[in-house]
């Protein structure tokens, strides 16, 4: 089954196509166990825990703050700008982020959302 899998399996969140990646990005960067980042997570997305792994609910939401899903929606965020939402909607610092966002031009701040240096 592999490593992976066995994760996914474990937390049930499937990743992107619910809430999965926002979950371990919170077990990472702030050591969480894995009911605190659930709780977390789902009081930063305001929506109760156990929608996190509703795959319809989280399609929906994940396009409305548009912060990435699985399947390429025109006019929404991919990628890096996607995580740049991500660290702003949960309140973390993202490695990849910050240091993307410090290679940017000064003249690209005025499109950097809520104010983020």
């Amino acid at each position: 089954m592999g490593m992976p899998t066995s994760h996914t399996m474990a937390s049930g969140l499937g990743g992107m196509r619910t809430s999965g990646d926002l979950v371990a990005r919170m077990q990472m960067t702030k050591g969480m166990k894995i009911d605190d980042a659930k709780q977390y997570v789902a009081k930063k997305l305001s929506i109760e825990p156990i929608a996190l792994g509703d795959v319809h609910v989280m399609r929906e939401l994940r396009e409305e703050l548009d912060i990435g899903v699985i399947t390429s929606v025109p006019k929404t965020s991919k990628g890096m700008g996607a995580k740049i939402k991500i660290a702003d909607l949960l309140g973390i610092e993202i490695n990849s982020v910050n240091k993307f966002l410090n290679k940017m031009p000064r003249k690209m701040e005025t499109i950097i959302p809520h104010g983020r240096k």
